[in-house]
């Protein structure tokens, strides 16, 4: 469920009108929901009641602080996978104490800076990386916290790109190694083991990939508990799918989500972690962008509108649908057109979606690009040297620009010219 219907036949978030949101800052931008984002992440919060638990955002799909301020307040930690997440984090006012360090490549710099602003603990992927974050703790006179990233080796049935519990992806240590890996965390004098991290992948549809991977860390926690480790804590990752479209086929609730972590893992009167961005963030936020032109095709229309592939990346990217809606909605009846659905950029890759079957719009008129609230604004970029797209944040009746567009000027004035030119 999202907080963007129709009301009389136009388009509002929450209580504001789109439209209106469109005169006011230009398109195309990006609009995100409080009362969304916060009904999402209150429901992973109340799947998990009962149990000792934190449910940590994974900023990577949605980092701007007033989001992230709106899920601190909540009582949300923070999954951050870089230096700058983290700056985001603390800037934000989150206190390390609910921040997670997780990520394959970490650098000595960001580990010093998240040791010295404080953290929860560090999802180790690695046998270099835990030997670096001992040196820089051992150098601060500190212990850090960690947990071992375990690869399980399970299919989590989504996009190859988004997959990461197979053996042949980058991330964590094979589960198989994970008791010689543990024994060796545990004699390094600047590192604390406090538990397990597992994560398979993003856009899961389905329960049981989830329930294998669990199982797996079940058997783990008992293994090393018996090696002497004491392991308190769990961190099961994120990855619950959303409804990208309107069909029947909804991936599962974080409710029947949180029932299987009970079932598999809460006996183990350890303390749950979860790090969900998608599902907090994606259905809470829309793109909306103007038709500029409608072109005639051989068997089809071309609709071209003012986003592009650098603003929304997704369908370029992982070939990903996103419904692709009128502001305005057209009367009921009238016969749908197909159109291919493109942007201004010069690569036929700009391209949201083909043949897709829509009520006549032609130029001037709005459209919104649903489920858009994850990994939309945070992949964007300047390509084609187009500006960044403004966010706002809508609660209520009220609306706020949280990112304004960059003037012309201002992107081309970061550039520095050598003095020899």
């Amino acid at each position: 469920m999202d907080h963007f219907l129709y009301r009389d036949g136009a388009l509002f978030a929450e209580d504001v009108p789109v439209a209106e949101i469109a005169a006011a800052v230009g398109t195309p931008f990006y609009c995100y929901s409080t009362a969304t984002l916060e009904r999402h992440f209150r429901l992973f919060d109340e799947a998990l009641e009962g149990m000792e638990h934190l449910v940590c955002y994974a900023m990577k799909a949605a980092s701007n602080q007033a989001i992230l301020k709106t899920l601190a307040a909540l009582g949300a930690g923070m999954d951050v996978v870089s230096g700058g997440e983290y700056a985001r984090a603390i800037a934000a006012g989150v206190p390390g104490e609910r921040i997670v360090f997780s990520g394959v490549g970490k650098t000595r710099e960001e580990i010093h800076a998240a040791l010295s602003g404080g953290i929860r603990q560090f999802n180790v992927e690695s046998e270099p990386e835990m030997a670096v974050i001992n040196e820089v703790a051992l150098e601060l006179g500190v212990v850090a916290p960690i947990t071992v990233r375990v690869n399980p080796d399970v299919d989590a049935k989504t996009h190859a790109k988004i997959a990461t519990g197979k053996s042949e992806n980058k991330f964590g240590i094979p589960i198989s190694r994970a008791r010689e890996v543990y024994a060796h965390a545990a004699s390094l004098p600047g590192l604390k083991v406090i538990g397990i991290d597992v994560h398979i992948g993003s856009q899961l549809t389905q329960l049981e990939p989830f329930r294998l991977a669990y199982e797996k860390v079940a058997q783990l926690t008992e293994e090393l508990r018996a090696d002497g480790h004491e392991i308190t804590r769990l961190d099961l990752g994120g990855g619950l799918g959303i409804p990208y479209t309107r069909s029947n086929d909804a991936p599962p609730l974080p409710t029947e989500y949180g029932a299987l972590v009970k079932e598999t893992l809460g006996h183990l009167g350890c303390e749950i972690e979860i790090e969900p961005g998608r599902l907090i963030a994606g259905n809470a936020g829309i793109m909306v962008s103007k038709v500029i032109y409608v072109k005639e095709g051989e068997d089809r229309e071309f609709m071209i509108v003012d986003g592009a592939m650098n603003d929304l990346i997704r369908p370029a990217m992982y070939e990903a649908h996103h419904d692709i809606v009128p502001v305005v909605e057209a009367e009921a009846g009238i016969e749908k057109r197909r159109y291919d659905i493109v942007g201004p950029v010069c690569e036929s890759g700009d391209t949201f979606a083909k043949e897709r079957m829509m009520e006549p719009i032609a130029a001037g008129d709005l459209i919104a690009f649903r489920s858009a609230g994850a990994y939309g604004a945070v992949m964007a970029s300047e390509y084609n040297s187009r500006p960044l797209i403004p966010e706002v944040l809508v609660n209520g009746d009220q609306f706020a620009v949280i990112r304004r567009r960059p003037t012309l000027d201002e992107m081309i004035n970061r550039d520095t010219i050598p003095e020899w030119l």
